[in-house]
C-alpha cells in the first residue's frame, strides 16, 4: 500500500527523481507530492542540483547577446522555448564571475531538472535554506523556468522585498499579465527574449559586421549568404551553427505545440490543433477574426468550434508561439478580434508552408520590429481604404513589404501609393519598402520614399 511506505524505506534521490516514473497506481497527484517530496530528501536533491549546475553553467559557450543588464536590477525575461532566456542567464553568471564574484554568492536552479518533479511553491524557500548550508552570504539567484512552479510569483516578490538580487525566466506569456505583474509590483524588470537577431546570428557564425563590411565584395557575399540561411531557418540560438536545422526546428516545434500548448492544456484533439497553426501560416499576411479562422480549419474537415479555436488562439499566445499585431485604424473592440497573426520565429513558420519567401519576409519585419519596440502600442497595422503593412505611431514611421521591386508592377505601385495616401492621414517622418534584396529611392506627390533590402535593414543601415 501508498501509504505503508516512508522517507525511511526509500533512499532519498530515487524516491523524488523517479516516482512518477515507476508508482504508476497512484492517480492522486497531491498523494504522490507528499510522498515523493519529503524535506530531508528535497534537501538533499536542491544540494545536488546547486552543485552540479555551478560546474555545467560555466561550461557553456556563450554567445553574447545584445542585452545591456542594469547592475541593481532584478529581471523576468519571458520568451519562446529555446529562445535563449537560459544563455541570458549563464551570459550574466559568466560575467559576475569573471568580474570577482564567486559562486558562494550566486545560485541556479532550472525548473525543468526531472530532480525536482513535484516541488511546489512552498518549497521553494528551501533553495534559499540550501545555499545557507553552503555559505554565509547573501545569494544572487538565477531561477530558470521558475513557470513549471503554481504560485511562483510570491515568492519571486518576497525576494525582492527582502533585498534579494533574483533573473527568473519563463516560457509562458501569462508571466507577463497584469495579475503577475501587480503581484511583482514594479520590482522586476520585464524582457521579452526573441532568438537571435540577424546581428548575433552572424556573430554565432563567426562573422562580425564593421562598416566596410556592406562595401568589400567577398564579405558582402558572405553576409548575404548567412542571411539566406538566418531567413529560412530562424535564429534559435541552438540551432545557430547546426547543418541539419530542419530537424532540430522541427523537435522545437513539437515541444512547443505538444508540450507547452497540448499536454499543458490537455488537448487531446493534437490534429485539429496542427491544422490551425497551419493555416494560421497560410494567412500570415492577412488579418485573421476567430470566426474566419474557424471556418478555415473546418473546411479541411475538421469539426472544432469557434470557443475552441479561440482558446488554442490563447494558449498559442501563452507560449509565445503567436504574437498579434492589430489594426490602428479599427475601435478597440476589432482590434483585439481582428488582428494580424505572426510566428516567433521565421524557422517554425517556413516548417509550415510551401513557397514562403514572401510570408517569410513580412513575419521577418514583423518580429524585428516587435523586438525592436516591443508588443504594447508600439506596432501596428493601417487598414481602411489603404493597407500599409506596418505603422510605428511614436517615431512615426510606416512600412511595407515586398518581395521584388518592379517599378512598372501593379502591386508595387499599389504599395507605394498606399504609403503616400497614408502619410496624409498621419504625417510620417520616414516611409519604407523593404524588399529581399532591391534597393532604390522614390519620390512622389512631396513623398520620399526609400526602398532598403532587408538583410541591410536588419543590420541597421
Amino acid at each position: 500500500k501508498a501509504g505503508d511506505h516512508t522517507a525511511r524505506n526509500l533512499t532519498p534521490k530515487p524516491a523524488l527523481r523517479y516516482c512518477e516514473g515507476e508508482i504508476k497506481s497512484f492517480s492522486d497527484k497531491q498523494m504522490l507530492r507528499e510522498f515523493s517530496t519529503t524535506k530531508p530528501a528535497l534537501q538533499e536533491i536542491l544540494k545536488e542540483v546547486l552543485l552540479d549546475n555551478r560546474n555545467e553553467v560555466v561550461k557553456h559557450q556563450v554567445i553574447p547577446r545584445s542585452f545591456q543588464f542594469e547592475e541593481f536590477g532584478n529581471y523576468v525575461f519571458v520568451g519562446i522555448r529555446r529562445a535563449g532566456k537560459s544563455f541570458l542567464l549563464y551570459q550574466r553568471i559568466q560575467e559576475l564571475l569573471h568580474s570577482g564574484h564567486t559562486w558562494n554568492e550566486m545560485l541556479y536552479v532550472n525548473f525543468e531538472d526531472e530532480r525536482l518533479i513535484g516541488m511546489t511553491a512552498a518549497d521553494l524557500n528551501l533553495i534559499l535554506e540550501v545555499h545557507a548550508e553552503m555559505s554565509t552570504d547573501r545569494p544572487m539567484l538565477f531561477l530558470d523556468e521558475i513557470q513549471n512552479i503554481d504560485g511562483w510569483d510570491k515568492f519571486v516578490r518576497r525576494l525582492a522585498d527582502n533585498k534579494y538580487r533574483a533573473y527568473v525566466t519563463g516560457s509562458n506569456a501569462k508571466m507577463l499579465s497584469q495579475d503577475v505583474a501587480t503581484t511583482l509590483g514594479g520590482r522586476y524588470i520585464t524582457v521579452h527574449v526573441y532568438p537571435y537577431d540577424f546581428k548575433e546570428f552572424l556573430y554565432a557564425n563567426g562573422v562580425e559586421v564593421t562598416e566596410n563590411s556592406l562595401f568589400a565584395t567577398e564579405s558582402r557575399a558572405e553576409i548575404k549568404r548567412i542571411f539566406n540561411d538566418y531567413f529560412r531557418s530562424g535564429g534559435f540560438p541552438e540551432g545557430a551553427s547546426l547543418a541539419a536545422k530542419r530537424d532540430y526546428l522541427t523537435s522545437v516545434y513539437q515541444k512547443i505545440y505538444l508540450g507547452d500548448i497540448a499536454a499543458r492544456h490537455s488537448i487531446e484533439n493534437t490534429f485539429a490543433l496542427r491544422i490551425l497553426f497551419r493555416k494560421l501560416a497560410e494567412s500570415i499576411k492577412q488579418p485573421v477574426s476567430f470566426t474566419r479562422i474557424t471556418n478555415i480549419v473546418a473546411s479541411t474537415g475538421v469539426k472544432i468550434s469557434k470557443n475552441t479555436v479561440i482558446n488554442y488562439m490563447e494558449y498559442a499566445k501563452d507560449a509565445c508561439l503567436l504574437i498579434p499585431i492589430q489594426n490602428i485604424a479599427d475601435k478597440l473592440v476589432e482590434r483585439e478580434t481582428n488582428p494580424k497573426y505572426y510566428f516567433a520565429d521565421n524557422g517554425i513558420l517556413n516548417l509550415l508552408l510551401l513557397d514562403a519567401d514572401t510570408s517569410l519576409l513580412e513575419n521577418l519585419v514583423a518580429v524585428t520590429l516587435l523586438r525592436r519596440y516591443g508588443t504594447d502600442d508600439a506596432v501596428f497595422f493601417y487598414n481602411r481604404n489603404v493597407e500599409v503593412d506596418f505603422y510605428l505611431p511614436d517615431i512615426g514611421v510606416a512600412i511595407q513589404v515586398c518581395y521584388t521591386m518592379n517599378l512598372s508592377d501593379e502591386t508595387f505601385q499599389r504599395e507605394v501609393q498606399a504609403l503616400v495616401k497614408l502619410n496624409k492621414v498621419f504625417e510620417c517622418r520616414q516611409l519604407l519598402i523593404i524588399t529581399y534584396d532591391d534597393e532604390e529611392r522614390i519620390e512622389l506627390e512631396k513623398c520620399a520614399i526609400e526602398v532598403i533590402p532587408v538583410w541591410k535593414w536588419l543590420l541597421g543601415k
